[in-house]
């Protein structure tokens, strides 16, 4: 912060304050009566009459006392530009420090299921217990808080994972997160027609309503140009995060509409690391959480 912007905060705050203080000290004895004959005001509505008298001295001096506690704080605490309080508290010191006090209270209860495998760990319910508390706080966000996902995050009770669904590939996604990219094939596929064939087909395969007479030709494009990243048989790959279409599972909807969408203008989807977020011991309670929502049923 520049000197400008310190001095511009310091006299705003200590301006209003003061002003404040003013207000208050000038006008507590002042009546209506004291400035003209009539003591009421001059406006009435229904029949009721305003007065205007000062406040009550209890009022007053509340007025007063926060005042005092105003000053009072922006001495102990930064309030006054750059000047940092003789407290010299900051909100990242205070957030460190509740940190520090977590890590010492959980890092130990955590630590305790580093040597047990993500399987057994899926099947112990005080683990699990833990766990939700980590998916609440960390996943839930995007996959919702019964897992279930949405448009565009992945439904995580089903057991079908774009990147494998054992122990390992769970917590390596968890771990350093994933990039799913679907190109747009607009530019490649450039008659309309020939998008609709290939969306007809999908929808053939994957057990959706679509017209038959589009499919033999979908048919032809997608072995020539969508077999490359899901598979001559659409069951997908798993080193490519492409999915398997014969399942009919489609994060971002199952209508036509939307599969046309996504073969024209492509999809991408990001699913961040959490190395920096987590500790590798709650990494692998999550894991097990995780893993235990589909494959533990």
């Amino acid at each position: 912060m520049s000197n400008f912007w310190n001095w511009y905060i310091i006299t705003i705050v200590l301006v209003n304050i003061i002003g404040v203080f003013l207000i208050l000290y000038l006008t507590r004895k002042i009546k209506v009566s004291d400035l003209k004959d009539d003591k009421y005001l001059s406006h009435s509505f229904d029949g009721i009459v305003e007065c205007d008298n000062p406040l009550p001295r209890w009022w007053f001096i509340t007025f007063i006392l926060c005042i005092i506690f105003a000053l009072g704080y922006l001495v102990l605490y930064p309030g006054l530009g750059k000047n940092p309080g003789l407290l010299k508290w900051t909100s990242s010191k205070q957030l460190d420090e509740e940190v520090l006090k977590a890590k010492e209270i959980y890092e130990p209860l955590f630590a305790k299921y580093s040597s047990t495998s993500v399987e057994e760990l899926s099947h112990n319910p005080s683990a699990l217990k833990m766990a939700h508390s980590l998916f609440v706080n960390n996943c839930a966000p995007c996959h919702g808080q019964d897992a279930s996902g949405g448009i565009g995050f992945p439904n995580l009770t089903l057991d079908f994972w774009r990147w494998g669904g054992k122990p390992e590939n769970i917590k390596q996604t968890i771990t350093n997160g994933r990039i799913g990219v679907m190109p747009p094939l607009k530019a490649m596929l450039k008659d309309e027609q020939d998008i609709i064939n290939v969306a007809n087909y999908v929808m053939s395969i994957s057990g959706h309503s679509y017209n038959k007479d589009y499919v033999v030709d979908g048919e032809k494009i997608f072995r020539k140009i969508c077999f490359t990243c899901h598979g001559i048989n659409a069951k997908g790959n798993t080193m490519l995060g492409a999915p398997d279409l014969t399942r009919g599972i489609r994060i971002y909807g199952t209508d036509i509409d939307v599969l046309i969408d996504t073969i024209k203008y492509g999809r991408k989807g990001i699913m961040p690391s959490h190395k920096d977020i987590l500790s590798k011991d709650q990494i692998h309670l999550l894991t097990a959480y995780v893993y235990n929502l589909s494959f533990n049923k």
